[in-house]
C-alpha cells in the first residue's frame, strides 16, 4: 500500500506514546504531515518525536491527560491560534478498565473508562470540529473494538463504552455528511499492545500482529482522498460496514 502525500497537513493523534497511536503518528509524519501528538507521558512523547524526525517528519508534543476535559477545549484554541485549521483527528486513546462482573465494578473505574473512551472523544469533536471544517478535507477516525457488538462477559465497561463511541461517531458522520469533513471507525482487532497484554495475559505475543501493521490503513483513512463517511473498517477481515448508505 503506497502512502499518500500529506505534506503541509496537520493531524492530532491521541494516545500517541505507544502502540497503535505511536505507529500511526510515525506513519503520518513519514507521509509528510505535522503531528500534534497527545499522551500523558512526556518521556514517551519525546521518544516519539525522535522516531518521527528520523522518518523526516515533524511533531508538536502535547502532554495531556484526556480526563482533563477542559484541557481539550484549550487544545482546540491553541491549534486555532497557531495553525487556523486541522486536517485530521485520530481518536486512538482508550482505557480497558477492569475485566470483572458488572456487579463488581467500582463506580470510579466505570467512570474512568467512559471518560476516556467516550466523553473525551465527544469533547475532541466539540473542540476540533470547527478546525476540521476549515480544512479542505477534514478527516476524523476513531478506534473501536469488536466487543462493542459481541458484549463479552466481564468486559462490560469497555464493551459498553465502545458501543457508545460507535453511536457517537455514526451520529457525527451523519451531521457532517454535507460538509467536507468525513468521520469513520476502525476496528484494529488483536494487536501487540499493552492493552492486549493486560486483556489476554497468557497469550503468546508473537501470534498477534504488531501495531505497525494497521498504520497504513489509518493513514489511508485519514488522507484527503478518502471520501467514505460513516463507515466501520475491520482490519482483521478487511470488512467495511457502511452506516449511511
Amino acid at each position: 500500500m503506497s502512502s499518500p502525500d500529506l505534506s503541509g497537513r496537520l493531524y492530532v493523534v491521541t494516545g500517541a506514546s505507544r502502540g497503535i497511536g505511536w505507529n500511526a503518528a510515525v506513519a503520518l509524519g513519514a507521509a509528510g504531515a505535522h503531528v500534534v501528538a497527545i499522551a500523558r507521558t512526556v518521556g514517551a512523547l519525546e521518544e516519539l518525536d525522535d522516531a518521527i524526525r528520523a522518518k523526516g517528519g515533524s511533531a508538536t508534543l502535547v502532554p495531556l491527560d484526556l480526563k482533563d476535559l477542559d484541557a481539550i477545549d484549550r487544545l482546540g484554541l491553541s491549534i486555532y491560534e497557531r495553525w487556523g485549521k486541522l486536517d485530521g483527528l485520530l481518536g486512538n486513546a482508550g482505557q480497558l478498565g477492569l475485566i470483572t462482573p458488572l456487579g463488581h465494578l467500582d463506580p470510579k473505574d466505570w467512570d474512568n473508562v467512559f471518560t476516556v473512551n467516550v466523553t473525551a472523544n465527544w469533547r475532541l469533536i466539540r473542540s476540533l470540529d470547527p478546525l476540521l471544517q476549515r480544512s479542505d478535507a477534514g478527516r476524523a477516525l476513531f478506534l473501536t473494538s469488536s466487543v462493542a457488538e459481541s458484549c463479552r462477559p466481564f468486559w462490560g465497561a469497555y464493551s459498553a463504552s465502545k458501543a457508545a463511541l460507535e453511536a457517537l461517531v455514526r451520529t457525527y458522520a451523519a451531521e457532517v455528511a454535507t460538509t467536507r469533513v468525513r468521520a469513520n471507525l476502525l476496528d484494529p482487532g488483536r494487536m501487540r499492545t499493552q492493552m492486549r497484554a493486560k486483556a489476554a495475559p497468557g497469550e503468546d505475543a508473537a501470534t498477534v500482529p504488531h501495531p505497525s501493521a494497521v498504520a497504513p490503513d489509518i493513514v489511508r483513512m485519514l488522507a484527503p482522498d478518502f471520501a467514505d463517511n460513516g463507515t466501520r473498517f475491520a482490519f482483521p477481515t478487511g470488512t467495511v460496514t457502511r452506516f449511511l448508505d
